[in-house]
């Protein structure tokens, strides 16, 4: 099988040429105007402002290979904001009263001999906004692409080219647009379709991300379709009117083939996760469709592509012919399954992970105090009072048409409709939160899954109980040496007995043990529990769960048989009502459309009549849409009543109040189910918290017990070498030196602390195991214990040698119902436990199973772990239902 590689390693990508301009004079034009309209102060005044603006338009005429392109998009975007603070205070037109001896001159991008003038400042801003996506797509092409930080940045740099594009399309290409003297590249057509480019180079780069981290095959496949979807808009575009025969036939070639290569590499993805699902037949249509995409284009896509696309696609053909001569292979062998028509199979996924930078606030030019003296006032408040005029009725109507909306939506909602049609037809449907509930469940494995969690419980018990056993065998092996020695040396012997000093480890033994015995009594009710409501719960396995709720029929009998007629005029009703509020939204997005088009300050500047006559003039061209939304209104009153009508014929045809009956009954089915499930999840989850934390507990205890047989082992050693020394008869010196040696080692080693159990500063002295705290001069590192989970072999003490826990003990609480199964935690400016013996080691993170995600680091003391779940238990351990008496 052909390793999943990237059949575009080694990409190639495309930049956008700036526009190129001719050199016009700002200055004295704009100068001339203040100076005439307002005064010569007011002109002195500004002189920094024109200044600022006129080195600014002479850094864009000078434009070279040597600029900083980060330093060039910085000049066009503060060159943007500027020309917005001139369109609003000085009108360039022909007008003998405007700014009339400007004229802005631009080639076209893409046919430089091509060029267009106007005296007006749209296509200035136009082809500012045009440069600025170009800069971001050639910033795009500066990253290292073959880094992941590389392809990370030149993704948010073709984003931003995206977003100049898109903001030209919107604001600016349709007023450069007007008039007999334009170019296309600052066309709505062209800009569209640089936006699709820039976001399918963009969507490029996060795929190369993507399979560099080792993503699945269908998270790849999603990702890869949407590059080859924007590729293919982008290719759509260069394929009609006005930019057919605009742009040279490489750019067709290559966005054609890239959409192809994107599609195919979809293909490829897809057919590997369909491989692993043993969707044998579909995958090989997948390769059929990819290798018939690559085919298809390297066939009819224009000559001049680069080498390195053509060489990505061969490796890609080459990939999906192995894939497939296997598969097909598989399928005459194995599976012997019809393959499907290409044109059968569900489009594939597509996931976008990037979209247009809004640039909106990069552009804003409301903060920029570029000319902010020269607004005159006259024009400012009338311009503020028509945009008052203009936000009422845009606020009216909308208001009617949210109130349309939610009539309809609260009429059809006590109809039942179109519920009621949907379960005639088999597609009932659940309450919304009810099926939210249902989809929790089923995502946490359902009703089906209580079974494997139940064996955890068990796995984690018997872990639980070896481990005991395993450390009382260590302590009694101990004491057994230790007596033999004790029976060997008589009273020389000197030594504490162990049983003295491990009492309070065979006390905290012996509570684990209570707490096991009465933690197997909780599980066996959890698992009484679950036998008895699994018919109750087994509703929750339907998948989907709307398989589950009751079906609307027709009547067995019928006198006059025109139940489908009433059904289809119903139908025909609510898709009439579905038209009108699609029109409403229409209508909404014309408004709003409307306002943001409306722009009448160059009129009130220049305008000599009244402003009121202005106004009314230009408010008119809101009263059509008004008189639409009128209508759209009364069409569907009247469209409700007769739907009403309809829906009582319906109800009474088809008996809908037994439907809703048997509805109801199971909803609450379903609830119960949902309740008792959630009930038997918590209570399991607290079973499996509190065994992992008594196993953390035990182990601790062990790896105590372990450094306790240590250290007398090596005490052990040294008493037998000073008793045969006494024992050998040794000169009176070397007798008095051993004297003083013993003496010295008793003092060192046998100076154990009392055998009374330790006093404990906890609230709960009896409520669990409690992690002990120890302290020892040398640090060594906490030793595993074995793997008694999956490999450890217990061996059974004699019987004369059987474990103190095996009486339960009255103290302990109960493990995990009618309390808390978990240990007190320790703050951390607690003392150790008084009279606790000093030979131990740092608690040891304890035994970690394949049942639950152990965290890396070390918990810190008086932490609890984590429960062994993926999804979160949003309920405290004490507090289950199932076990409150």
């Amino acid at each position: 099988m052909a390793a999943p590689a990237s059949s575009s390693a080694t990409n190639i990508m495309l930049a956008i040429y700036e526009k190129k301009t001719v050199a016009v004079d700002l200055y004295r034009p704009l100068r001339n105007y203040i100076v005439f309209n307002y005064s010569e102060r007011e002109a002195q005044n500004l002189e920094d402002d024109l200044e600022t603006l006129k080195e600014m338009r002479n850094n864009i005429e000078r434009s070279s290979a040597a600029d900083s392109l980060p330093a060039r998009r910085d000049l066009l975007q503060n060159y943007f904001k500027a020309l917005t603070a001139v369109e609003s205070r000085f009108p360039i037109s022909p007008d003998k009263d405007h700014v009339n001896s400007v004229t802005f001159t631009w080639h076209d991008a893409f046919k430089n001999k091509n060029k267009a003038s106007q005296q007006n400042i749209h296509l200035e801003k136009a082809a500012i906004l045009f440069n600025l996506g170009a800069v971001h797509s050639q910033i795009g092409l500066t990253f290292d692409r073959s880094t992941v930080e590389g392809r990370r940045q030149a993704s948010h740099s073709f984003i931003a080219a995206a977003g100049a594009f898109a903001f030209l399309r919107d604001n600016a290409a349709t007023k450069a647009s007007i008039g007999s003297s334009t170019t296309v590249d600052v066309s709505v057509e062209c800009a569209g379709m640089l936006e699709r480019l820039m976001l399918a180079q963009a969507q490029e780069c996060v795929f190369e991300n993507t399979i560099a981290k080792g993503s699945t095959p269908g998270v790849c496949s999603k990702i890869s379709r949407q590059v080859g979807l924007y590729y293919e808009e982008a290719l759509a575009a260069l394929n009609v009117a006005p930019l057919t025969q605009h742009f040279d036939k490489t750019w067709l070639s290559h966005v054609q083939l890239k959409a192809a290569l994107f599609y195919a590499e979809a293909c490829y993805r897809y057919s590997l996760e369909l491989h692993e699902k043993e969707e044998i037949a579909e995958e090989i249509a997948r390769i059929k469709s990819g290798i018939g995409a690559l085919t298809d284009a390297k066939k009819s896509s224009p000559k001049g592509a680069a080498q390195q696309i053509l060489d990505a696609i061969n490796k890609l053909e080459t990939n999906l012919n192995c894939n497939l001569e296997r598969a097909m292979k598989e399928n005459d062998r194995v599976y012997l399954m019809r393959v499907p028509q290409a044109s059968s199979l569900q489009p594939l996924p597509a996931f976008a992970m990037v979209k247009p930078l809004n640039m909106n606030e990069v552009l804003d030019a409301s903060k920029d105090k570029m000319f902010a003296s020269l607004v005159p006032d006259s024009s400012a408040k009338a311009l503020s009072r028509y945009t008052e005029m203009v936000d009422d009725i845009i606020r009216t109507q909308a208001e009617k048409l949210q109130q349309g909306s939610e009539l309809a939506r609260v009429s059809l909602k006590e109809m039942n409709l179109p519920d009621s049609i949907l379960a005639l037809e088999g597609h009932s449907v659940l309450p919304t939160a009810l099926w939210e509930d249902v989809e929790a469940v089923q995502i946490s494995g359902g009703p089906a899954g209580l079974e494997g969690e139940l064996q955890q419980l068990r796995d984690l018990k018997r872990v639980n109980h070896e481990l005991l056993v395993q450390t009382e065998e260590l302590l009694q092996k101990e004491a057994v040496e230790d007596g033999q020695f004790r029976t060997q040396f008589g009273t020389r012997w000197t030594r504490p007995q162990s049983a003295t000093l491990t009492k309070n480890l065979q006390d905290r033994l012996n509570r684990f043990a209570g707490n096991l015995k009465q933690a197997a009594e909780s599980d066996v009710k959890i698992e009484r529990s679950v036998r008895e409501n699994m018919a109750l719960m087994s509703i929750l396995d339907r998948r989907p769960i709307e398989s589950a709720l009751p079906t609307l029929a027709k009547p067995i009998m019928s006198l006059d048989a025109n139940e489908d007629a009433v059904v289809g005029t119903l139908k025909q009703s609510l898709r009439q009502l579905e038209t009108l509020g699609a029109q409403r939204a229409g209508l909404e997005d014309m408004l709003k459309d409307m306002k943001r088009k409306d722009d009448i300050l160059p009129k009130l500047m220049t305008s000599t009549g009244s402003y009121e006559d202005l106004f009314r003039k230009e408010i008119a061209k809101y009263n059509q849409i008004c008189e639409e939304i009128s209508q759209n209104l009364q069409a569907q009153e009247q469209l409700l009543i007769h739907i009403q009508g309809q829906n009582r014929q319906f109800a009474g045809t088809f008996n809908i109040e037994d439907y809703k009956a048997a509805c109801e009954k199971c909803y609450k089915h379903i609830e119960a189910a949902v309740a008792k499930y959630r009930e038997i999840k918590e209570n399991i989850n607290e079973g499996l918290k509190f065994y992992v934390t008594l196993q953390d507990a035990i182990t601790s205890v062990k790896q105590q017990c372990s450094d306790f047989v240590m250290t007398r082992s090596i005490q052990c050693r040294e008493m037998i070498e000073d008793v045969q020394r006494q024992m050998s008869g040794l000169s009176f010196q070397d007798g008095k030196n051993s004297g003083n040696n013993n003496n010295n080692n008793n003092n060192n080693n046998y100076n154990y602390p009392s055998a009374a159990p330790p006093q404990r500063t906890s609230s709960h002295p009896e409520s669990g195991p409690q992690p002990p705290y120890y302290h020892h001069h040398q640090q060594q590192p906490p030793q595993p214990p074995p793997a008694v989970y999956s490999q450890a072999q217990h061996h059974p003490p004699p019987p004369q040698q059987q474990p103190p826990y095996g009486v339960p003990q009255q103290q302990p609480p109960p493990p995990y119902h009618g309390g808390s199964p978990y240990p007190p935690p320790q703050q951390g400016g607690q003392q150790p436990p008084a009279g606790g013996y000093e030979y131990g080691q740092p608690a040891y993170p304890g035994w970690r199973g394949p049942y639950y995600n152990a965290q890396q680091a070390q918990q810190q003391p008086g932490s609890f772990p984590r429960p062994p779940y993926t999804v979160s238990n949003p309920y405290p351990p004490n507090q289950s239902g199932y076990y409150k008496q």
